[in-house]
C-alpha cells in the first residue's frame, strides 16, 4: 500500500534505538521510550501562503529528522509503523 500525504504533512518512520544490555538486565518493550529519530519517506503536497503560492518544504525524502516523542498520528502500513506529522512539528533535520 502507498500513501502520499497532503498539504504540510510529511510521513516519517521511526528509527527504533539500539538496545544495549548491562549487566545482563534486560528492558522490556513497555518501559522503552518511544523513538525520537525517524527518517523522511514522503512529504505533501506543500502549504500554501495567503497568496495561494506554495510554501517549499526544508525536509525532503531520505532526511534523518528528529520528532517530538507525542506529535504527530501513529499509522500502520503493510505491518509497519508510521508517524504521519505536519512539518512545522519537526524539531530539526540530523546531519
Amino acid at each position: 500500500m502507498k500513501i502520499q500525504p497532503l498539504g504540510d504533512r510529511v510521513l516519517v518512520e521511526p528509527q527504533e534505538e539500539q538496545e544495549v544490555k548491562k549487566g545482563g538486565i534486560i528492558i522490556p518493550d513497555t518501559a522503552k521510550e518511544k523513538p525520537q529519530q525517524g527518517v523522511v519517506i514522503a512529504v505533501g503536497t506543500g502549504k500554501l501562503n495567503d497568496k495561494g503560492e506554495k510554501i517549499p518544504f526544508n525536509v525532503k525524502k531520505g532526511d534523518k529528522v528528529l520528532m517530538p516523542k507525542y506529535g504527530g498520528t501513529e499509522i500502520k502500513l503493510d505491518g509497519k509503523t508510521y508517524q504521519i506529522m505536519r512539518e512545522e512539528d519537526i524539531l530539526g533535520i540530523l546531519g
